[in-house]
């Protein structure tokens, strides 16, 4: 079976939440860099595959796909009989309870983190300057989500039960930039979500895309 082909680049944190999906469920593929700082993205051959000139694109056979949390599901499930088992496939309670709280990351987590990261890292890269006000705003609004994570971890060692999931996975790109921030106090400060985020970012899969990623 040929390779499944991601056009991305290692640093971008949606190429990077596929790859660590890809690894995870044992999926060979192959990598092929878009270089956005000449606008690739841009070019009439990339819309052709993505519309909005965004990475991460994923193609697998005659199925093409963007929105790296649509590829995770999709890789997820189509390669259900190898590697980890991240959506629980053969327990429907499970299932949805990943269902749960994977939208609960794209929803509540994704929106201030993703927003603090271009702040504090992503503008520092273009000589940018950082908005305080803005990191301010939305690390409150992380705190309140991370206040919430703290009660869940509590109860069990992952978000959706005791068992690791394509919800907690989904949430380790744009954490691993906040841990190079003063803001990594956000996850340290709190014991249970600091525990949890030991355990997801060690794993051999997404340390396999940080050594990639030279990061």
């Amino acid at each position: 079976m040929a390779a499944v082909k991601v056009y991305g680049l290692p640093l971008s944190t949606c190429t990077a939440r596929v790859l660590t999906c890809l690894i995870e469920k044992g999926v060979d593929y192959e990598l092929i860099p878009i270089d956005l700082s000449v606008g690739a993205h841009k070019q009439p051959a990339f819309f052709a595959k993505q519309p909005f000139g965004q990475v991460p694109v994923l193609e697998d056979g005659d199925v093409t796909l963007f929105e790296s949390r649509a590829i995770g599901s999709y890789v997820s499930y189509k390669y259900k009989d190898q590697g980890t088992d991240l959506f629980r496939l053969g327990n429907i309670n499970e299932t949805a309870l990943v269902g749960v709280w994977a939208e609960v990351e794209s929803q509540q987590y994704n929106p201030p983190i993703s927003t603090i990261v271009y702040e504090l890292v992503i503008k520092g890269m273009y000589g940018m300057t950082t908005d305080q006000a803005v990191v301010d705003a939305q690390s409150e609004k992380l705190g309140n989500v991370l206040d919430v994570y703290e009660a869940r971890l509590t109860e069990n060692k992952y978000l959706a039960g005791n068992f690791y999931s394509l919800a907690d996975q989904n949430h380790i790109p744009y954490t691993f930039f906040l841990m190079k921030t003063p803001l990594a106090s956000l996850i340290n400060s709190r014991p249970h979500v600091k525990a949890w985020w030991e355990d997801i970012s060690s794993r051999p899969y997404f340390q396999k895309v940080r050594a990639n990623a030279n990061v």
